[in-house]
């Protein structure tokens, strides 16, 4: 899990769109800011020895603008976002929206030569959601399968999932929420990853033992 978790942080990291208000193809999209992400990373000191403001400000500025994080928490949820209400659902997307950003950061501090390949978009005019499929390769390691889940929305195009190998980075944390909505209730998760999003940030971002 936590393997999978740092490899999806870090091409979520290399594939957050530039600019909200650009209006490229949803893979052009993706192609565009992995260069300018990378160039962030080689350019600056701070950032390649680790520092957790410079990492987080970056991830602030290229990455969660760019996600529909209520989306990919009502896949994490499941069912049982059904039983959540407003108020919860508020509070759920926002604790696990910090619980990535823990993720990707901690991801980037760890960058050091992956390479992406794209493949061809697969995607009919007009189609609300595509799916961007990579390859992330990199020196002494078997290449990884790598898909954005990508949406239209009014705003332009969002990530709201990344499949690695096929399988889903949402849906990874399904299991873990499920039991401990089981065992405390909505509320009792909200709590835990409160509790996560409070601990030292120089600690791995995972709500798994």
């Amino acid at each position: 899990m936590r393997n999978t978790l740092k490899t999806a942080a870090i091409v979520l990291a290399l594939a957050a769109p530039a600019s909200p208000a650009e209006e490229l193809a949803p893979d052009d999209l993706v192609k565009a800011i992995s260069a300018d992400v990378l160039a962030a990373i080689r350019q600056d000191k701070d950032i390649q020895a680790g520092n957790p403001k410079k990492i987080a400000g970056l991830v602030e500025a290229k990455i969660l603008p760019h996600f529909d994080f209520a989306h990919t928490t009502r896949i994490a949820m499941g069912a049982n976002w059904r039983r959540a209400s407003p108020e919860q659902r508020e509070q759920l997307v926002r604790e696990f929206r910090m619980l990535l950003v823990r993720t990707y950061s901690s991801a980037l501090a760890n960058y050091r030569d992956q390479v992406i390949e794209f493949k061809p978009l697969r995607t009919r005019a007009g189609d609300p959601q595509v799916t961007v499929r990579s390859e992330v390769k990199q020196s002494g390691a078997q290449a990884v399968s790598i898909d954005y889940e990508m949406e239209k929305t009014d705003s332009g195009w969002k990530i709201y999932d990344v499949r690695i190998g096929g399988v889903s980075l949402a849906a990874t944390y399904r299991d873990t929420f499920a039991e401990e909505i089981r065992n405390h209730g909505i509320d009792g998760l909200i709590d835990l990853l409160s509790g996560k999003n409070r601990q030292n940030d120089s600690r791995p971002a995972s709500i798994n033992t």
